[in-house]
């Protein structure tokens, strides 16, 4: 879970420094996430002994996906690339993990959501080959709704 929050207030404050604020710092410590996400739904990415990438899968999303039927995806969230590690290709690695594992684990979608008002990052997605399939609005965010279908 440390390895996990390392990757995430590095993005963030990485992004904040840039006036792209995503995630507030105080809420990526390991016991602040792990209110919100089970230690076993975590991935880390590893590299000369340093985490470099992180995400959170869960089997559900009430929040997010209320209407979606149990069973039917893996939903993604708290992707994050080291910025020491930006642009060479590690989101890339980490989206194509979380397809495997959703294959593995049969489920014939993988599913996230994202801030509307962020291009770049929606792009991210898109050019990897997710579908956007919505929009809603979550506690006063407005979120776009993207599925990546599993063959």
């Amino acid at each position: 879970m440390t390895a996990a929050s390392e990757v995430l207030t590095a993005t963030a404050a990485a992004l904040i420094a840039r006036g792209e604020d995503l995630w507030p710092l105080e809420s990526l410590t390991p016991a602040r996430l792990l209110r919100h996400y089970p230690a076993p739904d975590w991935r880390v990415a590893w590299a000369a002994g340093r985490p470099v990438g992180a995400y959170v899968l869960l089997d559900a999303d009430p929040l997010f996906w209320p209407d979606a039927p149990p069973g039917e995806a893996l939903y993604l969230h708290k992707l994050a690339v080291h910025p020491a590690f930006q642009g060479q290709g590690v989101s890339g690695w980490l989206l194509r993990q979380a397809v495997q594992e959703t294959a593995g684990r049969e489920r014939p979608f993988l599913r996230l959501d994202t801030a509307s008002a962020r291009p770049r990052l929606r792009a991210v997605y898109e050019r990897f080959g997710f579908r956007h399939v919505g929009e809603r609005v979550v506690r006063a965010w407005p979120v776009s709704l993207y599925e990546y279908p599993v063959s």
